[in-house]
């Protein structure tokens, strides 16, 4: 599993908007390294490897490694940027972490039970308000996903990021701000179904 993580880099020298097309062309993507102590590092990657190593949801929450000019460092991608219209990776940004700083990053949400929720059972439509949430954490806490439990929410009922059962030493960055930024992660809203069974009761 490891091996999904580890980026095959190359440094390069020149930066600006000419020479990333000119990298683009030869189906490589241009990126850069910063973060910490050391300076920023230009570098390109190969674009099908980036895009086959994309498919696992992972990679934009693990600490990735990037291997160029016979080292290696660790990083997570901070930034990714994509063609409006195709299926081709145009820049990526990614920020050197050490195991003694706290890291940011965005993680993604899994739902679990939806189906067989209390609310669902009952024609109840769920409505995906979030799909990830940002977390602060030391790199070695950082979790791959948060769950989220629907199995007993009820119609008219809703999930908040206070809600989130998250692992120890980790944080999420919005509820560090207070309690009025407890957004909604989920609800499950009455359906057609639902409405129409409370109609006929009345």
């Amino acid at each position: 599993m490891a091996g999904s993580f580890v980026f095959e880099a190359e440094s390069r020298k020149v930066l600006g908007r000419g020479h990333s097309r000119r990298v683009r062309q030869v189906g490589r993507v241009p990126a850069i390294l910063y973060g910490g102590s050391a300076e920023p590092i230009g570098l390109t990657l190969d674009h099908n490897k980036v895009l086959k190593a994309l498919e696992n949801d992972a990679t934009y929450s693990h600490i990735l490694t990037l291997r160029f000019d016979g080292k290696e460092e660790t990083a997570i991608l901070k930034d990714l940027q994509r063609h409006p219209s195709r299926p081709i990776i145009m820049h990526m940004d990614f920020q050197r972490v050490s195991e003694a700083q706290k890291v940011k990053v965005h993680v993604p949400i899994h739902f679990l039970n939806q189906e067989t929720s209390v609310g669902a059972k009952k024609g109840g439509v769920i409505t995906h308000n979030l799909v990830d949430v940002e977390v602060i954490c030391l790199p070695a806490r950082l979790p791959e996903f948060i769950e989220v439990d629907m199995a007993k929410v009820e119609v008219g009922q809703s999930v908040h990021l206070s809600d989130l059962k998250l692992p120890p030493g980790v944080e999420i960055v919005e509820l560090l701000h207070g309690s009025e930024h407890d957004q909604v992660v989920a609800a499950i809203q009455a359906g057609r179904v639902a409405s129409d069974s409370a109609a006929d009761e009345g």
